[in-house]
């Protein structure tokens, strides 16, 4: 199974990468853990989680090929 990791904004420049492909993870919380594992610097910051294009607000199964961004907090004006 193959999840694409997108990453936005100050993302971008904690991680160093805007995309990155991810093997054999069950749901969001086990995304987010390896996450804050391999970039500790995200765990200092706010940000929302869409699978496909739709935020979520709990944990929820990947499927293989799910594109999961990682949307840092944003004002419009």
């Amino acid at each position: 199974m193959e999840i694409i990791v997108l990453f936005f904004g100050h993302l971008t420049d904690i991680t160093g990468e805007s995309k990155l492909k991810i093997w054999d993870t069950k749901d969001t919380n086990e995304l987010i853990n390896l996450m804050s594992k391999k970039y500790p610097g995200i765990n200092d910051m706010k940000y929302s989680i869409a699978i496909n294009k739709v935020i979520i607000h709990e944990n929820c199964i990947l499927k293989d090929a799910d594109v999961v961004a990682l949307l840092p907090a944003f004002s419009g004006g």
